[in-house]
């Protein structure tokens, strides 16, 4: 397997490495035996509790717990300094689509500007080879998560053109289990007897299960030769509602009958349906059948990094309008949505009900 060669006896750096990808990927690598698996995260519990899992699983692998943020330049530096690793998985980022809504300077800081920094010291400190960790979200975004992971793929294919490290973005779907997905919510919800809360009947999204998630996502970085966007095929995409509807029978119960459905809405930067692929992208085959290669998307990159360093001084000044109108300028294809009258309406359709409602 392709994966293993490209990990074994390696220095590995796993950065999100307590989160639900990144901890799974740290349970996967470890079964190549790396010469050092480094498990970073800001949060110690969920690394405390990994570490306690595979410590004695490859004994011979030495594992190293470092507790850090990505977005802090200098601790960062001193860990690539001290350590070298050869191999990253950076899947340290803000995933959570309405909360980051809330929060999008945090969401800017932590995706966008973490990823650099970890990018910058893996070429600087010369890594063999980067993968991030990115999301259907990144495609015709209409959330800030989204919009900062499709900067953050941009970032990548940038440095790919002048580094020796070799950079690659995979690119999903959600995956079952995971912190935030539907379904552990909807068993909670059941188990205390409804209502189950689906945001629209009609609202769709690709599911795969983390551990398949994660093995496509190690052999993909064993693929990468560098600034690719592998996208992952995730099978047909599944109504949410049918999702409810579906984990209410097996529990031996009947919709909307012994547990209500209620629809509450889109929530904020919330799509219909998500996309794995942008219009300007072709799919290339890969030498396996569920990872697929999107052709990159040129971008003057010059400009791209003046105007990363003009949004991080807007950062700085904590101007959060200023930061969706220089996000919108970086992401063409960027399309913010606001909450207005209990419905997401795109931002440039905002005048006409403005209109209408002064009738």
């Amino acid at each position: 397997m392709m994966a293993y060669r490209s990990i074994f006896n390696k220095r590995v750096l796993v950065t999100g490495g307590g989160g639900s990808i990144g901890s799974e990927l740290c349970r996967q690598i470890i079964d190549f035996t790396p010469r050092q698996l480094l498990i970073l995260d800001i949060y110690e519990n969920g690394v405390y509790d990994l570490y306690n899992e595979i410590a004695d699983k490859n004994p011979e692998v030495q594992i190293k717990i470092l507790i850090a943020s990505v977005v802090d330049r200098k601790i960062m530096e001193n860990i690539f300094a001290r350590y070298r690793p050869e191999v990253i998985f950076h899947a340290a980022a803000h995933k959570h689509v309405p909360i980051m809504e809330e929060n999008p300077i945090e969401a800017v800081k932590n995706n966008v500007f973490g990823t650099l920094n970890t990018a910058g010291l893996a070429s600087r400190f010369g890594a063999e080879k980067f993968v991030m960790i990115s999301s259907d979200k990144a495609v015709n975004p209409t959330n800030i998560m989204g919009a900062s992971k499709r900067i953050c793929e941009m970032i990548i294919q940038g440095f790919n053109k002048y580094a020796h490290t070799e950079f690659a973005a995979v690119r999903f779907g959600n995956v079952l289990g995971s912190s935030g997905s539907v379904i552990p919510l909807f068993k909670k919800q059941i188990a205390a007897g409804g209502p189950v809360t689906v945001t629209d009947k009609e609202v769709t999204r690709y599911f795969m299960t983390i551990k398949e998630a994660v093995q496509l996502v190690l052999q993909a970085g064993a693929f990468a030769g560098g600034g690719e966007i592998f996208v992952l095929d995730m099978g047909k995409p599944v109504k949410i509602y049918d999702l409810a509807c579906d984990l209410i029978k097996l529990s031996g119960l009947e919709p909307n009958k012994d547990i209500l459905i209620k629809i509450t809405g889109l929530r904020p930067g919330e799509k219909l349906y998500e996309e794995l692929l942008m219009s300007e992208e072709g799919l290339k085959k890969t030498r396996h059948e569920k990872i697929f290669i999107g052709k990159p998307i040129h971008f003057d990159y010059n400009s791209f990094m003046a105007g990363l360093y003009q949004l991080k001084k807007i950062i700085d000044k904590n101007d959060e309008e200023k930061l969706f109108a220089k996000v919108a300028e970086l992401v063409p294809t960027y399309q913010r949505q606001i909450r207005h009258i209990e419905r997401i309406i795109p931002l440039q359709h905002l005048s006409v009900v403005r209109h209408k409602a002064k009738r």
